[in-house]
């Protein structure tokens, strides 16, 4: 599913990344776990396409994203990955419905048929009622599902998640975590996760740890 091979990330006289190597199978989730400036979130937007490394190689499905001009990676990264932050980063002018259904436009489906399957993965998500709600009228859990739902909206290969619970009371959190779970069972879906939860870490396929930009 995925192969990164030496990867490294320099600013300057800075190294982030020191040779980082990763291999994730179809259906598995991996938790990355580690102390603040470890290079967790570096290593993960290079994963997800978001940056690019200064050395080493990255395929994801065979394929190598870096190679592909700026219009072929946008593409390539709306169809087969999904992301969800921290911050849920929903546009506060726009339904839940239409927050979730926007990655789905943008890869050029039409908007009748990318608003039904927002509104499928609503229902999905117990949140249905919700649809025609604004992100100031949702609780911060319900803000963090629609963010999953619109992670999964295109059906991605790949999700990466970066501290997915970290704003989330302990219940929130944990239903959260259960849902990456049901979602990878039902959908097959890889997960890389970026976590301070140590209970969450260790119910992933496998937990790898970060330091001074290597794992050990």
């Amino acid at each position: 599913m995925l192969q990164a091979t030496g990867i490294e990330k320099n600013y300057g006289e800075l190294h982030i990344l020191k040779g980082v190597d990763l291999q994730i199978s179809a259906a598995e989730i991996i938790s990355i776990v580690g102390s603040s400036g470890a290079g967790k979130t570096t290593l993960l937007q290079i994963l997800g396409t978001l940056d690019t490394p200064t050395k080493g190689k990255l395929f994801i499905e065979g394929k190598n994203p870096f190679e592909l001009n700026e219009k072929a990676l946008a593409h390539f990264r709306n169809q087969r990955l999904g992301f969800v932050f921290q911050f849920h980063q929903l546009l506060p002018e726009f339904t839940a419905q239409e927050n979730i259904a926007i990655p789905a436009m943008i890869g050029g489906k039409n908007q009748t048929d990318a608003l039904k399957a927002a509104l499928h993965l609503l229902d999905r998500f117990g949140l249905a009622k919700r649809a025609q709600h604004k992100p100031e009228a949702l609780s911060g859990g319900e803000q963090q599902r629609i963010a999953v739902a619109r992670a999964l909206i295109n059906d991605p290969a790949l999700v990466f998640a970066d501290e997915p619970s970290g704003n989330l009371d302990t219940e929130n959190a944990n239903a959260l975590h259960q849902l990456f779970f049901q979602l990878r069972e039902e959908m097959k879906q890889s997960f890389v996760i970026v976590t301070h939860n140590a209970e969450f870490a260790q119910m992933a396929d496998r937990s790898l740890q970060m330091k001074d930009g290597q794992f050990v």
